[in-house]
């Protein structure tokens, strides 16, 4: 019985982590592929592949980025965004949407700082992503503060809190292990980046 349940255990173990990466993997591809797959699927009938949906948004995407550099299509987009932030509760989504892809596919992107925040009246510490180092905008009353992403342990949500920049200690470790680090409890250590490399 030992013996079974000892090899039961190392199977979840080397077979579960597997097994579900390839089903993130496919459900991703699925949807991806269904975005405009699904329209071009009547139109191929049987000589539709799978993957020609991603393709394709893939090029059109491509397209519509370079398109959105030329003069004409350039002034159409400005005035749809300017038109889109105008909209109540539109805006609101809008803005949200655009701010976050920027932050992380923009020139300035956020979350390449990882930050180490101590927890008031405690000695325990928290990490957190440096999202702005700009939050005067927002409010005029916080000088010389930065704005600090706190994500959940195993989720996807997070808190965002308004910090000294004093009180903020910047760790040289890479943001793809500090959240890995984070999002599993500690269960995956951060490697800390050596001198020099």
């Amino acid at each position: 019985m030992k013996f079974f349940i000892s090899n039961f255990v190392k199977g979840l173990l080397t077979i579960v982590p597997i097994i579900l990466v390839i089903y993130v993997v496919v459900q991703i591809f699925s949807f991806l592929d269904g975005l405009l797959g699904n329209t071009l699927k009547p139109f191929m009938e049987e000589s539709y592949i799978p993957g020609i949906g991603i393709l394709v948004t893939i090029a059109l995407i491509t397209f519509l980025g370079w398109l959105s550099t030329k003069f004409i299509a350039k002034r159409m987009i400005e005035l749809i965004d300017r038109l889109l932030e105008k909209i109540p509760f539109i805006k609101t989504l809008y803005s949200v949407i655009k701010d976050t892809f920027q932050s992380f596919l923009g020139e300035k992107k956020s979350f390449s700082k990882v930050a180490l925040v101590t927890m008031p009246h405690t000695s325990m510490k928290v990490i957190g992503f440096v999202t702005s180092e700009q939050v005067e905008r927002f409010s005029h009353s916080l000088p010389d503060h930065i704005a600090v992403y706190i994500p959940q342990t195993f989720q996807v949500a997070g808190f965002t809190f308004l910090i000294p920049r004093e009180d903020v200690q910047f760790l040289d470790v890479s943001p793809e292990e500090a959240m890995k680090f984070v999002l599993s409890g500690g269960v995956t250590t951060a490697k800390t980046k050596q001198p020099g490399s």
